[in-house]
C-alpha cells in the first residue's frame, strides 16, 4: 500500500557531500514525522535527524551543523544534505515516516530499504 524509496547514496572522498531523498507514495493520506536514520555494520539503528510540523527538527550530536534535513510535503519526499562527510558516516541510510492511509486514521510506521553510504579516508 506504502513504498518509501531512498536514493542518493554513494561512494565519497572524506570533506565531500552527498544529498540523499526519499520518496513515500502510495495510498497516503497525511504523513507526520519523517526521518532519516543509519545503521553501520555491527551497530545499532540510530536516528540522524528528523522533521515535524509544529516540533524543532531534530539532529544526532554527530551529524549536527554538518547535515540538514527538509521536505517537499507537496510531493511527499524527504531529504538529507550531508555535508563534511567523514568515514564514520558510512552507513546504510533508511528514510522513516509516521503515515495515515486513506480511509484511515491511524498512523504507520514504514521504512524504505536503505541506501548505501560510503565515505573514503
Amino acid at each position: 500500500q506504502v513504498q518509501l524509496v531512498e536514493s542518493g547514496g554513494g561512494l565519497v572522498q572524506a570533506g565531500g557531500s552527498l544529498r540523499l531523498s526519499c520518496v513515500a507514495s502510495g495510498s497516503i493520506s497525511s504523513i507526520n514525522a519523517m526521518g532519516w536514520y543509519r545503521q553501520a555494520p555491527g551497530k545499532q539503528r540510530e536516528l540522524v535527524a528528523l522533521i515535524s510540523s509544529g516540533v524543532p527538527t531534530r539532529y544526532a550530536d554527530p551529524v549536527k551543523g554538518r547535515f540538514t534535513i527538509s521536505r517537499d510535503n507537496a510531493n511527499n519526499m524527504v531529504y538529507l544534505q550531508m555535508n563534511s562527510l567523514k568515514p564514520e558516516d558510512t552507513a546504510v541510510y533508511l528514510c522513516n515516516a509516521g503515515i495515515v492511509l486513506v480511509g484511515g486514521w491511524r498512523e504507520y510506521d514504514y521504512w524504505g530499504p536503505g541506501t548505501q553510504v560510503t565515505v573514503s579516508s
